[in-house]
């Protein structure tokens, strides 16, 4: 594994004078920030044209220009091509929304049938080294902080597989000080014990540490990639490695580079214009999906949020409707992606949106670290860490399952079996 890859700025929970002098001086000087387009030390380049071509497309999208016309072509043809996929997108198709939600309902039934997969999430430590406007993990916000010992990681892992669930998705905060690359793995080789599909949603690495992650037993990487708005990147993520835009960006290439089975994308709509991040989310792996056919790809749709101590983190407006018509659109250019939907929306949506487009939903969600054994028992714990954000659909494994089948579908704990 590379070892290089080691530079520090704030620790988690650093409130120094010296530290409160940096984060004021970085909030008002853009001039004080270091250049987010600028690799770090120890950050791997590769060489890859998909950063190029999505950009491209996503600077030129002039949604407006868009009429009911180029939707109504859009809906007719058989298949979905990148513009039929602008037409879908823009404002002109918010009319046609209960026929996108047809055509994408029809084209989830061909492709993956009445099925909806199972997870749950499980933070393992929520220390961070990035200074992130909207995230409650930042390393300036004043927080609980926890790592999971090992102990404690197969404990949460014995309590949420009693529950029945086979696949789970290991997060950290973004600190390589407290959360390195072999502190995760050894958290992936316990999962293994106890889970058939292990995912990790944590800061991006190099290909050799994505191996390396690969051969404890993880089969999927998810990165956010918040905005594909570079410059407003810039204005969010003031300091730490996840500053650095494009070594963001490429991260799932260097996973699939790696042998990773899958690997899943996202930005996180409300932080900048939600249609042209939504365009280029699902470029992103429009041209993955060419590079590397044998990928498992997926693409998640998230709001922001509240979080601890902010309530101002003023989110563009992204109202259900139109989160509706970007999941369709999915959909419908992508039919043979899997779309997950998080527990930051509300059961309500997540039920009638499993039933049109989305094929995975979170369950038994807790975005603290370590608290798993107080939600699924009622016993209370009074040493967990603070949560990333509050979720918007906190229904039980068991619950969830029984509203699934109750609606018509089918949950299911495992879609990969091992030869």
């Amino acid at each position: 594994m590379n070892q290089d890859n080691q530079v520090y700025f704030v620790d988690s929970g650093d409130l120094s004078p010296q530290a409160l002098e940096k984060k004021h001086r970085i909030e008002q000087d853009p001039a004080a920030r270091s250049d987010h387009m600028a690799y770090l030390p120890g950050m791997e380049v590769i060489q890859s044209d998909v950063k190029d071509k999505v950009i491209a497309q996503m600077q030129a999208y002039d949604y407006d220009a868009y009429t009911a016309d180029d939707v109504e072509r859009a809906l007719a043809h058989e298949t979905c091509s990148i513009e039929d996929f602008k037409a879908l997108l823009s404002p002109a198709a918010a009319p046609y929304l209960e026929q996108m939600a047809r055509r994408a309902e029809l084209e989830t039934q061909r492709h993956f049938g009445n099925t909806v997969y199972l997870f749950t999430p499980l933070y393992i430590a929520n220390y961070c080294q990035n200074y992130c406007v909207y995230c409650g993990f930042n390393c300036y916000n004043q927080i609980q902080r926890k790592k999971l010992s090992m102990e404690e990681i197969e404990h949460e892992m014995q309590v949420i597989a009693q529950s029945g669930m086979e696949e789970i998705l290991i997060l950290t905060g973004e600190s390589r000080a407290h959360s390195d690359v072999p502190y995760i793995g050894e958290a992936v080789k316990i999962a293994k014990k106890y889970f058939r599909n292990i995912g990790v949603e944590i800061y991006p690495v190099n290909t050799d540490e994505y191996r390396y992650l690969h051969e404890c037993g993880v089969d999927y990487v998810t990165v956010f990639q918040e905005t594909y708005n570079s410059d407003k990147y810039e204005t969010l993520h003031l300091l730490g490695h996840k500053r650095i835009w494009p070594y963001r960006f490429d991260a799932q290439e260097r996973a699939l580079m790696a042998g990773m089975r899958g690997a899943g994308f996202s930005a996180l709509l409300g932080l900048d214009d939600f249609r042209k991040d939504a365009l280029a989310s699902a470029l992103h792996v429009y041209y993955l999906n060419r590079k590397y056919p044998h990928a498992e790809l997926s693409l998640s749709c998230p709001r922001l949020r509240p979080i601890v101590n902010n309530e101002k983190i003023n989110p563009r407006d992204v109202g259900e409707a139109q989160l509706c018509q970007v999941l369709c659109a999915y959909r419908i250019f992508l039919p043979f992606v899997g779309i997950t939907v998080s527990s930051r929306e509300s059961a309500s949506f997540r039920d009638g949106i499993a039933k049109i487009c989305a094929t995975k939903v979170s369950a038994g969600v807790s975005t603290g670290i370590g608290d798993h054994e107080a939600k699924y028992t009622g016993k209370e714990e009074t040493d967990a860490g603070d949560e990333q954000f509050e979720i918007n659909d906190g229904r039980s494994i068991r619950r969830m399952y029984q509203d699934m089948e109750e609606g018509g579908l089918q949950p299911v704990l495992n879609d990969y079996i091992y030869v």
